[in-house]
């Protein structure tokens, strides 16, 4: 049997400790580094939309002018959350 070091998504450090289980009853981790940005994660997301680099991706969508069921469907993830991403990211312009 072969066990994979486990590497947080954020800073890349197998720095790491288990943190229990989400409600989902997926396993969750704390990143040790002090200078990571997040410090707990989940290796296996439920939904697309929570996995990291996926909201950044259809913000660039967003941006260049692809429609919003073509970016879900090119991510994964539902339409509601990319008109609700193009609402913030609007809102987010504006001011």
């Amino acid at each position: 049997m072969v066990l994979a070091p486990v590497l947080c998504p954020y800073c890349k450090t197998d720095n790491v400790q288990k943190k229990g289980r989400s409600t989902s009853g997926q396993q969750r981790y704390l990143c040790c580094n002090t200078d990571c940005s997040r410090k707990t994660f989940g290796l296996d997301y439920k939904h697309n939309a929570y996995k990291p680099g996926v909201k950044e991706a259809a913000c660039e969508h967003i941006m260049n002018g692809t429609g919003t069921r073509a970016t879900a469907r090119l991510l994964g993830i539902s339409k509601d959350t990319v008109t609700r991403l193009s609402k913030k990211l609007s809102k987010k312009l504006n001011t």
